[in-house]
């Protein structure tokens, strides 16, 4: 008798399976949880969620007061980059517990 080469074929299918049933449950509970990246001392703050969605700016009036629209940009784009670093890292902690520490291509 000849030992099946895709005996455990079906095994692995499921509990793949099982494992995109969990990072899909992951990705869709990840779009409530929220970061904030902040530059300027805390003169701009924006929020992103797990997601990678930017969902809240607010910038300090002082900022605009100032007239310097170049560094708001500046600021804008530091706290944004802040915010979508801290939400990457935030879903890769997530990740972390479906895959057991195993880095999937395409899985941040």
């Amino acid at each position: 008798m000849t030992k099946n080469p895709f005996g455990n074929m079906g095994n692995i299918m499921k509990q793949a399976q099982a494992m995109q049933e969990q990072m899909a449950k992951i990705q869709e509970q990840a779009s409530a949880k929220r970061v904030d990246g902040t530059a300027g001392g805390g003169m701009v703050t924006v929020t992103a969620n797990g997601a990678m969605d930017i969902v809240a700016v607010k910038i300090d009036p002082e900022v605009v007061k100032s007239g310097d629209a170049d560094m708001l940009q500046d600021l804008v784009m530091a706290a944004t980059n802040e915010a979508l670093r801290k939400a990457r890292e935030m879903m890769a902690e997530e990740m972390k517990a479906v895959t057991g520490g195993l880095r999937i291509p395409g899985l941040l």
